[in-house]
């Protein structure tokens, strides 16, 4: 039974639970990405076999919903990377705040550029997707989990660990923000910069019919 006393140790106890449970959930997430990604052409081939017309827009779109959705999923729940109080307290991959702001970065490009029309734009977003899933992957496995084994990968492990390398781990959380940030005003310009040319073509069919 919990007592009074043990109420604020049980919500810390719960709050490592819940973010270590993410940050092992979010190694899948980056292996589905990488992989849906890689699966567009497989996608396409397949697109071609569809005799309906309503089938191969289905694909497609549960296609494109479920790869880009999932980069949106890793930016979300990366959210953690960027509360100093999370990283120095639960075990989280070093790199792991970086791979939050590559997230970021293809989601912009999927909003500024013409997506998968756009074959130079693509393959910018393909190398992103592989160092996102490097940036956070690799830490994850070389630190997290080695770091519970005892043998020569401790000390790569302490210092690929958020909690016990906090001198690396706030700097790169701090630069994924301002990267995160800078990202967001080159979102948000471009979306306002849209607005004017959306209402003209808004407002032609009206005087036409006038």
């Amino acid at each position: 039974m919990i007592g009074i006393k043990d109420i604020p140790s049980f919500f810390a106890a719960a709050e490592v639970f819940l973010e270590g449970t993410i940050a092992a959930a979010l190694v899948l997430i980056w292996l589905l990405i990488v992989a849906l990604h890689l699966a567009r052409g497989y996608m396409l081939t397949t697109l071609q076999k569809f005799t309906l017309r309503l089938g191969a827009d289905l694909w497609w779109l549960i296609y494109l919903a479920l790869r880009d959705g999932l980069v949106a999923v890793a930016f979300i729940l990366s959210f953690m990377f960027f509360f100093f109080d999370v990283i120095t307290m639960v075990s989280l991959p070093l790199t792991g705040s970086l791979a939050a702001a590559v997230a970021f970065a293809v989601l912009v490009i999927k909003l500024t550029t013409r997506g998968d029309a756009d074959e130079r734009w693509f393959v910018v977003q393909t190398y992103l997707v592989g160092l996102g899933a490097v940036l956070y992957i690799v830490p994850f496995v070389l630190g997290v989990e080695a770091g519970t084994l005892p043998g020569p990968l401790a000390g790569v492990a302490d210092f690929l660990v958020t909690d016990r390398n906090p001198g690396w781990a706030i700097p790169l959380s701090i630069l994924s923000m301002a990267i995160v940030g800078a990202l967001g005003i080159v979102a948000l310009v471009y979306n306002l910069r849209d607005i004017p040319a959306t209402r003209r073509s808004a407002v032609r069919p009206a005087d036409s019919d006038a």
